[in-house]
């Protein structure tokens, strides 16, 4: 007990004797190893960086396409599975659909009406102008045939809603061969993510079937916090480390988010995307360089706070001098700091909490 005491006075009388001046503390070395205050260089200069960051990979928007049943129908047959590449046009699935049929019957119904219009058309507007038939009824006519040409493009659209080429609706035209067997295809150059019908199954119109995407490029959601983004801007680079991966940031959230009070963060992966997979969660890193001055990576043993500031203690030949820093990304173990150091500097990483309280007691506010 006694050994403690006299430990604890010689401690005490370390700090009773450092003299201060400013925001240096006069120190010698037998003192400062008296105290269990180490120091350590400065890692390197960097770019700085805020990494650790969690994110998802997701498939941009305009790259995601959604197949659904035009018509009711029964699935025949599906020609592709997950995880299947297809090409523009490739048939993807058959499907037995009596609407499909009655659709092209109205088709060619239309087709026989818009042409017989046209051929009244025709006569009449001969007649009329003989002066054998009133204006009006000439006028009339005319009507009816823009309204079968109307009726006709409405039935043609109809078919194109149900996958029908301008080609294969030609041939129906011509050939009156109608059919209840509807093929889909795809929409892209694509792989498909999601398969949610299988053959024998009966779907009512506007069914999803299968969800095609193209994965190059992908798409980043990260989740920050407020902290974090204050040195952020578009264009920034982002990192996954783990999988050779990297991008740009394209949108930094106005917003922050219920759950977690984070901020979202939107990029782009440029470089590397064969390496994911969308829906998988990743760590990145996105570069702050561009945005301000040198930074260093130091451990958090190393930094103190002092009248709402963040400082760290950097070693002088007569001690240490209380140096003010910028925190720009707190991590769990480190951090990194910016702020006016050469980068040749050693700091204290440990017995910080004794020169603190020399600043504070010796004359600090």
């Amino acid at each position: 007990m006694k050994k403690a005491f006299r430990i604890f006075g010689l401690v005490a009388l370390s700090i009773a004797q450092f003299a201060w001046a400013g925001d240096d503390i006069a120190l010698s070395a037998k003192q400062a190893q008296a105290l269990g205050i180490a120091t350590a260089a400065l890692s390197g200069k960097q770019s700085g960086e805020v990494s650790g960051l969690p994110a998802q990979v997701v498939v941009p928007p305009n790259q995601m396409f959604v197949i659904s049943t035009p018509l009711p129908a029964m699935i025949e047959r599906t020609l592709v599975g997950v995880g299947d590449s297809v090409r523009k046009g490739q048939p993807i699935a058959r499907l037995q659909s009596p609407a499909l049929a009655e659709a092209q019957r109205g088709l060619l119904q239309a087709s026989v009406q818009s042409q017989l219009a046209k051929e009244n058309l025709a006569r009449d507007e001969s007649l009329w102008k003989e002066g054998i038939i009133a204006e009006s009824r000439f006028l009339a006519t005319r009507g009816l045939s823009r309204q079968a040409e109307a009726v006709l493009a409405e039935r043609k659209q109809m078919l194109h809603h149900a996958g029908m080429s301008d080609a294969a609706i030609a041939q129906l035209q011509s050939g009156n061969n109608v059919s209840s067997l509807l093929t889909m295809t795809a929409p892209i150059d694509g792989v498909v993510l999601e398969k949610s019908a299988d053959a024998g199954q009966r779907l009512d119109a506007a069914v999803p079937m299968f969800k095609i995407a193209r994965l190059d490029p992908l798409a980043l959601e990260i989740q920050a916090p407020l902290a974090y983004t204050r040195n952020l801007k578009t264009g920034a680079k982002i990192t996954v480390p783990a999988y050779a991966a990297s991008g740009r940031l394209t949108a930094i959230g106005r917003s922050l988010t219920d759950t977690n009070q984070t901020i979202l963060l939107r990029a782009s992966i440029l470089q590397g995307a064969r390496n994911l997979r969308p829906g998988q969660f990743v760590e990145v890193s996105i570069s702050t360089g561009a945005n301000g001055g040198a930074q260093w990576d130091i451990p958090n043993s190393a930094i103190a706070r002092i009248a709402g500031k963040t400082m760290i203690f950097v070693a002088t030949p007569q001690g240490f001098r209380a140096q003010a820093v910028d925190v720009l990304n707190e991590g769990a173990q480190n951090s990194v700091i910016s702020g006016a150091l050469n980068g040749d500097e050693k700091i204290a990483v440990s017995g910080v909490s004794a020169l603190k309280s020399s600043l504070l007691g010796a004359g600090g506010n």
